[in-house]
């Protein structure tokens, strides 16, 4: 679920949600939406969030047991 993996992913990174915001050019309400499970990030987004986090894609779209 990319929600909790968003949010792990950044923390474990040291990003607060206004660093990862001026990053992405995406809204600190956006983004903790996302993280609440509130809104989907469009594909453009999710590329966005996983450039900014260095990170693949797929791992903010793996499955967590």
């Amino acid at each position: 679920r990319i929600e909790i993996l968003l949010r792990k992913i950044r923390k474990e990174k040291g990003y607060s949600l206004e660093q990862l915001a001026k990053i992405t050019g995406i809204s600190r309400s956006h983004l903790n939406y996302i993280e609440k499970n509130e809104k989907e990030p469009s594909l453009s987004m999710a590329v966005r969030i996983a450039q900014a986090l260095n990170v693949k894609i797929e791992e903010l779209y793996k499955v967590i047991p």
